[in-house]
């Protein structure tokens, strides 16, 4: 398969690389990432001043691209200007920490995987929860043998996963679930402080406790099983379309 590599941690990030290590010898890969960690930017993309995109290269031998935007930018420039035709398949991640709930509307690593299947290519969003073993050559072997060409073709268009993995070594994992995604925010209080030059200054203060809702993503990392959550682009409510018909809005 043709596969494009992106995340939002940046284009050396151990995460990304054990996945170019894996996929590499047996797939056409090319890695496209940010110059710098993007963390929390969502789908945001640069409008105000223009991209820069660069080669360099890893191990002295392989060169990828290192781009001054966002994961979405990364996404569309790579289609734009790297690909005559798309690639088969586009990942980000793997990403330090894990992308569930809330949480999934501000990530740059979910935005990329959005991207792409806004255009059109199967988007797989893949993170591992922060802790004390994060097994990223274990997942990025598990991601080879999960992305293969049948589940692509299971992916409707408008719609693409997103993965996490609990943070212990791989053979203790249990297995995979589907879920759907849970209602946890990530973090709603900030911490105080004052700057040397007596200016106050906010900083996110301690994630909210996770909670166990069943058949969530949150909870099947608590049980030690990898998290399959499909998500969709179009986030239209069509129930409220209905009811507002009904309610003659669209007459005022």
């Amino acid at each position: 398969m043709k596969i494009l590599l992106t995340n939002d941690d940046g284009y050396q990030a151990p995460g990304i690389l054990a996945l170019y290590e894996q996929f590499q010898h047996r797939h056409e890969v090319i890695l496209m990432a940010p110059d710098r960690e993007r963390s929390a930017v969502g789908h945001g993309i640069t409008l105000h001043e223009p991209l820069r995109m660069k080669t360099v290269r890893l191990n002295g031998t392989d060169e990828v691209y290192a781009v001054t935007g966002t994961p979405a930018d990364c996404v569309k420039l790579a289609l734009s200007e790297v690909y005559d035709t798309p690639p088969d398949l586009i990942i980000s991640g793997i990403n330090p920490g894990s992308n569930t709930g809330v949480n999934i509307h501000y990530s740059g690593t979910v935005g990329a995987a959005r991207e792409a299947s806004i255009n059109g290519v199967p988007g797989l969003a893949v993170s591992i929860e922060r802790g004390d073993f994060m097994d990223y050559h274990g997942m990025a072997e598990f991601m080879e043998t999960f992305a293969d060409e049948s589940l692509l073709r299971t992916l409707p268009a408008g719609s693409f996963l997103n993965i996490n993995a609990p943070a212990i070594k791989f053979s203790r994992i249990q297995g995979i679930k589907i879920t759907r995604q849970a209602a946890n925010n990530i973090s709603t209080k900030f911490e105080k402080g004052t700057d040397p030059r007596n200016f106050n200054y906010y900083w996110y203060g301690k994630m909210n406790p996770v909670g166990k809702e069943a058949e969530t993503d949150n909870a099947a990392l608590f049980e030690n099983y990898i998290s399959v959550t499909p998500i969709a682009c179009d986030i239209t409510n069509y129930s409220l379309i209905t009811e507002l018909k009904l309610a003659s809005y669209e007459n005022l």
